[in-house]
């Protein structure tokens, strides 16, 4: 990329103010100078770019990004506003996200740079039955560096610190998470809530939040009650996770609506709106847990209703697909959404999370392939 001096930019360097060559169907550019050791030479500036505002998040650096970004404190509930989701349209929602993968595509050193982008955005996460402290603990470690050395020396970034957006566990596991993560700035999130369902009493839930906020948790994923959404009891909705919030004090909460039970974007959106007006920090599509998680359309609906919030009240709410998302290309399909949607204030950690387990896996799979021209096997990237 050459400057109006005609001196050499690097291209990580424009991430995210990569131009959008429509005509070419791409996110990318060409280099200037051809081969693998230019890319090697030049990619660290890129990467740095990429994850400057992970850093300064962690450090508690206030950068410009992270300056305009005022905690969202929620409004009244406006009923009217909630009705308006009556008129999303169904089709047009799926013929938009359908142009996201099919129409746009990163290239080359601009696509290792997006993965290191996304990686930064993961919640890296483990919620299973027989999960135990040792599986938590090697999760941690693997969160610390979330990419082979050597991958990373190929990519000619090796001295760049790089770390997923948080760790995600059951409250249970809080403890042993804080523990294996201690000097990381690396923040733990826990499901609670009556997770995945939501259908344990609400003084069991609330507990669940006060005993890992105590623990040391610095993130909470709740669950919302999907029969409120699905009977239009949008008052009960909107007390329900207002009470939340408040027992969360501190701690970010990131509000799980259950896309997959909801039924229809319309419901999806009311929900969206009511739980930022009852202050949600993040809306987040699904516990993994659903037989339909995370798709396109829905988290369309999702980030036009923050947009929609943003410029109705000036708060800025985070935004998090969970559940399905396993593949590199997945997560560049949806980092597409947010700049397309949100614009490039959404393309960090602080607005942004993918919740993943196996994602992490094949997008390291696709940094070796664009340092080597290879794939490798999934077991040469083993996840705990």
């Amino acid at each position: 990329m050459l400057t109006s001096n005609n001196s050499y930019e690097h291209p990580l360097r424009a991430v995210p103010e990569i131009s959008c060559q429509r005509a070419a169907g791409t996110w990318s550019g060409c280099h200037p100078v051809a081969g693998r050791r230019h890319l090697e030479r030049v990619c660290f500036r890129l990467v740095a770019r990429a994850t400057a505002t992970h850093t300064a998040h962690a450090n508690g650096v206030a950068t410009s990004d992270l300056a305009k970004a005022a905690r969202n404190p929620g409004t009244p509930l406006d009923l009217h506003w909630v009705h308006e989701a009556r008129f999303t349209n169904r089709s047009a929602a799926e013929r938009r996200a359908a142009t996201l993968p099919s129409r746009r595509s990163v290239k080359k050193a601009y696509q290792a740079a997006w993965l290191l982008r996304a990686i930064t955005c993961i919640d890296l996460t483990t919620l299973l039955g027989d999960d135990t402290p040792g599986n938590v603990k090697r999760l941690c470690a693997k969160a610390r560096q979330p990419v082979r050395h050597d991958v990373l020396e190929l990519l000619g970034v090796s001295d760049l610190h790089l770390t997923v957006g948080a760790v995600c566990v059951y409250h249970n596991l809080v403890p042993t998470a804080v523990e294996a993560l201690a000097g990381s700035n690396i923040p733990v999130a826990a499901v609670s809530t009556g997770f995945p369902a939501g259908q344990t009493p609400m003084s069991t839930r609330l507990k669940e939040i006060d005993e890992s906020v105590a623990a040391g948790a610095s993130e909470i994923d709740i669950v919302i009650s999907r029969a409120h959404v699905l009977t239009a009891n949008y008052q009960a909705l909107y007390d329900e996770v207002r009470t939340f919030r408040e027992n969360c004090g501190d701690a970010h909460m990131k509000t799980i609506i259950a896309t997959g039970e909801l039924g229809t974007l319309r419901n999806v959106r009311a929900a969206s709106l009511v739980c930022m007006m009852a202050g949600a920090d993040f809306i987040k599509t699904s516990t993994g847990k659903e037989p339909t998680n995370a798709t396109p359309p829905v988290s369309l609906i999702m980030v036009r209703s923050i947009r929609d919030y943003l410029e109705r009240t000036g708060y800025r709410v985070g935004f998090k697909p969970a559940g399905g998302l396993r593949t590199a290309k997945q997560s560049l399909d949806w980092l597409a959404l947010m700049k397309e949607e949100l614009g490039d204030d959404w393309l960090n950690n602080h607005l942004f999370r993918i919740g993943a387990s196996g994602l992490l896996t094949d997008i390291e799979r696709q940094l070796w392939h664009n340092a080597t021209g290879r794939y490798s096997a999934a077991h040469h990237h083993p996840m705990p």
